[in-house]
């Protein structure tokens, strides 16, 4: 089985304007300590990371840990946008025709088929092995969408302010068989107010899970030192 952990970029400055060279903000740079937190005891054979910045820096501290380069791959970076390409209603826009962008920016199926052809590629070079992905909203949407048709805008929503966020897909050869969601920090876009959620929600189940202890070590250290 290959096990794949994606893990969606920390907070970065939004009022940064050139995407690619997009960094962290100081409270983002203290919150990837939760990625280390939670692979230091995996075995992970390979880091794969979309170009842009805040993707890198998410993931760097752990990919030192293990002694891995991080392979940057162009396919896997973040839909391009065009102008006042990200609000509500153009998100509505997006999911609800896969095909539609802005001028200048790119639909889901763009997104989606570039993401899926590189993720492709790391499951056939990276067989039965563990492997980190640093990865985006709209990116990782696209592939959670193409394995789950059903996921659509409401789903995308509900991710969209984790940061950072680790999802787990596992595969047997390109067929997933396995999708688990680990931990997430929850952060405002306004501001520098922040939520360090306990809990998370099984929608299925209709059902509350506890975090493991290690995530709530890691919680109380950080309100520790707010």
């Amino acid at each position: 089985m290959t096990r794949v952990y994606f893990v969606r970029h920390a907070q970065p400055e939004h009022d940064w304007k050139e995407d690619r060279t997009r960094p962290l903000t100081e409270v983002g740079k203290k919150d990837s300590a939760i990625v280390m937190e939670f692979l230091k005891d995996k075995k992970i054979d390979a880091f794969y990371c979309s170009p842009y910045k805040r993707s890198k820096d998410t993931i760097a501290d752990a990919a030192a840990f293990f002694g891995k380069e991080i392979i940057i791959d162009e396919r896997l970076r973040e839909r391009e946008k065009g102008p006042d390409g990200n609000n509500h209603g153009m998100f509505q826009k997006r999911w609800a025709d896969h095909d539609y962008h802005e001028d200048g920016g790119e639909s889901i199926v763009m997104v989606q088929n570039r993401n899926m052809e590189a993720l492709n590629e790391i499951l056939s070079d990276s067989a039965d092995k563990e492997i980190v992905v640093g990865t985006h909203g709209t990116a990782l949407s696209s592939i959670l969408n193409f394995y789950d048709n059903s996921f659509g805008c409401e789903d995308f929503l509900r991710i969209i302010d984790w940061m950072p966020y680790i999802i787990e897909l596992d595969f047997e050869g390109n067929k997933l068989v396995g999708k688990h969601e680990h931990c997430h920090i929850e952060k405002e876009f306004k501001g520098d107010q922040r939520q360090f959620l306990l809990l998370i929600k099984n929608r299925r189940k209709k059902r509350i899970l506890l975090y493991p202890l290690w995530m709530m070590r890691y919680l109380i250290l950080q309100m520790i030192h707010i």
